[in-house]
């Protein structure tokens, strides 16, 4: 058998069962687009990745004097997204509930906020696209 051959099928992106990357790399690059998305509305980041005993939060942001929470769904085609934004209702709570934790947190309770849905399709080719959904949800629980 030829050493190249198989050298080749074993590294090979298209390996069957081999992820050309790690869900979390994948999740983390999208992070990464929709970041320099919200950047070039002029909106400025104040949170990366924020955990706390109610939830996480991909991203935190400020456009203007509002407080923007936004979840990143990165998926490698279009067909993977639904009408709902994949958000189950349990992730949505965990979302607000981390959301009312940051505010809390920082005395912020009565500043304006905002839920954000940022789309990125980053197909294994083609171009990456990016779709931002301002006030994708309105939060269940009020501060």
């Amino acid at each position: 058998m030829n050493f190249e051959f198989v050298k080749n099928l074993l590294t090979s992106r298209s390996w069957p069962g081999r992820r050309p990357e790690s869900k979390s790399r994948f999740g983390e690059k999208g992070e990464r687009i929709a970041e320099k998305h919200l950047r070039r509305k002029r909106l400025r980041i104040l949170a990366r990745n924020f955990h706390c005993v109610a939830g996480e939060i991909d991203l935190i942001a400020r456009d203007r004097d509002t407080i923007v929470f936004v979840e990143v769904k990165t998926r490698s085609s279009e067909q993977a997204f639904s009408p709902d934004f994949n958000i189950s209702p349990f992730q949505r709570g965990q979302i607000e509930r981390a959301a009312r934790y940051f505010l809390m947190e920082r005395s912020a309770q009565h500043r304006p906020c905002r839920f954000d849905i940022v789309a990125v399709v980053n197909p294994p080719t083609g171009p990456t696209r990016v779709e931002h959904f301002e006030n994708a949800f309105t939060p269940h629980i009020h501060a």
